[in-house]
């Protein structure tokens, strides 16, 4: 199959008026137009240059879409997830855990470490788990149920992590809790990136914590100690540490659309990535919903918990570049860093993942000029088509 005549985002620049030819779940060839050869075998499918082809998008912190959530615990909600997902342009995610029972922690990842052998082709491809908990701080619980957060344990860790297969790919924690620098080492001399999330350490915690392997803060400003002028907390120091990549939930309701500006001036596309952090209620209408053992009030733009606490999000991945883009200014090239090669790189799927280039996954988005998506590719498979033909 050839994807023809329009604008290619590949991992060795912007070519205009080029093709990708795809040949099973493989990107076979990417070029110009004028260096196209077909057969009458291939099925052409043409554009015109006012379309783009992106890489897929990976979203690494993800819980729920179109009523099912990670935490349901079945392969039928995993199913839902992933199926709902490239109408949005992603392509592949972590299934991400809450902080609830050990029990029910034991059996998502159960369920997950399952799944990932089974999976169609033709859908989001879950790349591995991401444990949003339970090793948090209690004085930035957020969402999270208070009652289930413990102190970060490198042998419990190491339990879960063989319950997965080695799938758990990132850990959100606090650090600076007891046991939290421990498990940090654990975590980088395993392979696994360590983020900072849910978070109260002071600047010179957060230095020990890198030092100590953290890579990665979970949602950017949320969830974590803010910037003081006196104290920098968590949110200046991972902005001050190139070694960090920030994950940042750009719906304008997470972050405000000017401190989103402020982050990408200190981060830039090499630093930042965008995420979702849905939940189950992403995909439906109003209503009440649970999210970890809690329930949740979602309206057209926003999930809070009774208290009015924010609870995940409803956003879209295409929503969230659009946001991007508005605030900030950054080209699609930006983008694509954002959403596909700075995500890949950090979970260490690069080598088939993340870009567009003969010899990956045939992992595709169109998008038009308004950035509304066309047509998503997972692995060579057609996911979603919106072409109106």
């Amino acid at each position: 199959m050839i994807i023809a005549n329009l604008t290619i985002y590949s991992e060795e620049g912007i070519i205009e008026k080029g093709f990708v030819e795809i040949v099973g779940e493989k990107i076979a060839r990417v070029g110009a137009m004028s260096e196209l050869q077909k057969t009458d075998q291939d099925e052409v499918i043409t554009f015109d240059d006012s379309y783009s082809l992106i890489p897929g998008m990976i979203d690494l912190h993800i819980h729920g879409a179109s009523g099912a959530d990670v935490m349901d615990a079945t392969p039928e909600a995993l199913d839902t997830m992933a199926t709902a997902l490239p109408k949005e342009g992603t392509t592949s995610f972590l299934a991400t855990t809450m902080t609830k029972s050990k029990e029910d922690i034991e059996i998502a990842i159960r369920t997950i470490a399952s799944y990932i052998p089974k999976q169609d082709i033709g859908t989001a491809e879950i790349l591995g788990a991401h444990l949003e908990g339970p090793f948090l701080s209690p004085k930035r619980a957020g969402a999270q149920h208070p009652g289930n957060i413990i102190n970060p344990d490198v042998e419990l860790f190491k339990k879960w992590q063989s319950l997965s297969g080695n799938h758990i790919r990132l850990v959100t924690l606090a650090p600076e809790e007891p046991g939290g620098l421990e498990l940090t080492t654990h975590l980088k001399n395993t392979g696994v990136v360590a983020s900072i999330g849910h978070s109260d350490a002071v600047y010179d915690e957060v230095e020990a914590a890198i030092e100590a392997g953290v890579t990665h803060a979970t949602h950017l400003f949320n969830g974590m100690r803010g910037i003081h002028h006196r104290e920098p907390g968590v949110a200046g120091a991972v902005l001050l540490h190139d070694e960090v990549k920030c994950e940042m939930i750009v719906d304008g309701i997470h972050i405000a659309p000017k401190m989103v500006r402020f982050a990408y001036k200190n981060k830039g596309s090499e630093g930042s990535i965008l995420v979702t952090d849905a939940m189950r209620a992403k995909c439906l209408g109003a209503g009440m919903y649970d999210l970890g053992g809690q329930e949740v009030i979602v309206n057209e733009e926003r999930a809070v918990l009774k208290d009015g606490t924010l609870a995940g999000s409803i956003l879209k991945l295409n929503d969230a570049v659009r946001n991007m883009m508005k605030y900030t200014g950054c080209s699609l090239r930006d983008i694509t860093q954002m959403t596909a090669v700075n995500p890949a790189k950090q979970i260490n799927v690069f080598d088939r993942k993340g870009s567009i280039k003969a010899g990956k996954d045939a992992d595709v988005v169109i998008v038009n000029d308004q950035l509304e998506v066309i047509m998503t590719f997972c692995r060579g498979k057609l996911a979603y088509s919106n072409r109106g033909e």
